[in-house]
């Protein structure tokens, strides 16, 4: 079975234990990755630089840790961690959410009988304060063809379940700039490109669904970079003039609805 490289950026307001969670998880696969990137984005607090400390100096040979004197956002975060990536096939994970045990074998099956894959997601278990208590589910869509019209609009992919080549990143020119949706932006564009992509049916991993994430929705920036994505796929020639319309619309109604109902909403429409 391939190896891979596990890709990961860690910002001063992650909190250590969940820190721990999130690294537990990818050291307990079933099928254990060749190395673990942590990028360092910007300056960490002490108890974040302790934990690190502690992994590396268990397992010095598979952990490289890569650090950034300020702080530059998770895509460019992540385009420099990508740089350190000895493996072709990297498994993107965030330092708050845990997955699940056999995630990255999974992953990896497909990508054995798939060569020309390039992109490869799940569906994920969202909770509030454990796992053993899910709320939702975040299903996206397998095929890739009905992928390609999904993401001319929405999100087809759970960011830290993707499992990509490396090379076919770089060839689109990695994460944009931009400081939301940054996956949003570079998973269309590869989809758009020709890259060949999937999701497996099953949640593999439990995605950390808290007061934060709902202020991060209910924010005009991120209404606003979601919007910009979608007008940028328009002008590539990927969405739809109607699509683009459409994504203002919903998403500046999303913005001025009161937090609640936008809860509900995300619960009632987005979510099983």
């Amino acid at each position: 079975m391939e190896k891979y490289s596990v890709l990961m950026s860690l910002y001063k307001k992650e909190k250590p234990e969940y820190l721990r969670l999130a690294i537990d998880s990818m050291l307990n696969q079933t099928v254990a990755p060749d190395e673990i990137i942590i990028v360092k984005d910007g300056p960490l607090t002490d108890e974040l630089e302790a934990v690190l400390q502690e992994y590396t100096t268990a397992n010095p040979a598979l952990f490289n840790i890569v650090p950034s004197e300020k702080n530059l956002g998770l895509g460019m975060a992540l385009n420099l961690g990508l740089q350190h990536c000895k493996n072709e096939l990297v498994a993107r994970m965030d330092t708050d959410d845990i997955a699940k045990p056999d995630r990255c074998e999974k992953q990896l099956r497909v990508y054995e009988y798939t060569p020309d894959l390039s992109l490869l997601g799940s569906s994920v278990d969202e909770f509030y304060s454990a796992p053993s208590q899910v709320v939702s589910r975040r299903v996206v869509p397998t095929e890739h063809k009905v992928i390609y019209e999904y993401a001319k609009k929405r999100s087809a992919f759970n960011h830290p379940t993707v499992m990509y080549k490396k090379s076919k990143v770089l060839e689109v020119g990695g994460y944009g700039n931009l400081r939301r949706n940054q996956d949003v932006d570079l998973f269309g564009r590869m989809i758009f490109s020709g890259c060949f992509a999937g999701n497996i049916e099953e949640s593999l991993l439990w995605f950390r669904s808290n007061d934060d994430l709902a202020k991060r929705r209910k924010c005009w920036e991120n209404s606003k970079s979601y919007i910009n994505t979608i007008k940028k796929f328009w002008k590539m020639g990927y969405s739809s003039f109607g699509d683009y319309l459409m994504i203002a619309v919903a998403q500046t109604g999303m913005f001025l609805m009161p937090v609640k109902l936008q809860h509900w909403v995300y619960k009632k429409f987005l979510r099983k």
